[in-house]
């Protein structure tokens, strides 16, 4: 087993000390066993630090002391990750469970296909644990990502290994190599949109992201009936659009995003049947502007 590629694997926490003991207790019965785990905490204040270093003293805890957001929070993991010598680097979402194969099964998938970027499991929604939430993501030709198979039962209908657009930051494994090609996690995008410019500058670079099915992950953090904060509302399309100009998609793609979030602006502002909505619209104009004005990084609330 000293021969197997070593996996580190980063789980990023913030005050979700239950939560993360649960994906770590998984972690634990992973059957993969040249893996080390590093918990990455940005400034919890809920005893997390004291009961994980209780409960799992072979974790490494890294303390960052303040919310530098799931970017760079992720990346000071990474950075100590590539440091020692990881051969493969696993960001996980702390509000995950995964399967006792998980690990092995990405880790085999990349081995097996040199030029991939980033390696990512069968995501389904843990209330739901037969309900897919992502199966890999798909791009449209006006540059809207979306994932496949979200809300679908799951009845087989994926089973291929496939490459795919990009892939949920949930959890998403990557050889050493590729990171040291294209770069860490960009810490503007502070959260959402990260992990797609993270698979579109990688596919950029010549890598294939793989999508890989008997790999399996349930995720805590979006239900089928989601509904986003205001603070979601502002980061979506600050980002979206920081996304757009970043990889130059052009005037018709851009234009057609602007459009779609003044429309959106418009109608929460008219509109009584949306009244309750204000506080959306605050943010998604705060969001606008923001962009215009090259503010990014962590949100102004």
């Amino acid at each position: 087993m000293s021969d197997a590629p070593r996996v580190y694997i980063i789980v990023l926490t913030f005050n979700q000390r239950n939560v993360t003991l649960d994906c770590l207790q998984s972690l634990s019965a992973s059957d993969y066993a040249n893996q080390q785990i590093i918990v990455v905490d940005n400034g919890s204040v809920d005893g997390t630090e004291n009961s994980v270093r209780s409960a799992y003293p072979q974790c490494i805890y890294l303390q960052n002391g303040a919310n530098l957001g799931y970017a760079e929070g992720n990346n000071v993991g990474l950075r100590y990750a590539l440091a020692h010598g990881a051969d493969y680097l696993l960001i996980l979402n702390n509000d995950t469970r995964v399967a006792p194969d998980m690990v092995s099964q990405l880790l085999r998938a990349a081995q097996a296909r040199p030029h991939n970027g980033f390696v990512g499991p069968l995501v389904y929604h843990f209330d739901e644990p037969t309900v897919i939430q992502s199966a890999g993501g798909l791009r449209t030709a006006d540059w809207r990502f979306y994932h496949r198979g979200q809300n679908q039962d799951d009845t087989g209908q994926y089973q291929n290994i496939e490459t795919v657009e990009w892939l949920c930051g949930c959890g998403i494994l990557a050889r050493r190599a590729v990171l040291e090609n294209i770069g860490l996690i960009d810490p503007a995008f502070f959260i959402y949109s990260e992990e797609v410019d993270w698979c579109v500058r990688a596919r950029a670079a010549g890598y294939e992201n793989i999508f890989v099915p008997a790999a399996h992950l349930w995720h805590k953090g979006v239900q089928r009936d989601y509904q986003p904060s205001p603070r979601v509302t502002y980061l979506s399309a600050r980002n979206e659009l920081l996304l757009l100009q970043k990889h130059r998609v052009g005037w018709r793609a851009l234009t057609k995003t602007w459009l779609r979030h003044l429309r959106t602006l418009s109608s929460w502002s008219i509109r009584p049947r949306w009244k309750h909505k204000k506080t959306h619209r605050d943010a998604l104009a705060r969001g606008l502007f923001d962009f215009v004005r090259g503010h990014f990084g962590a949100p102004p609330f």
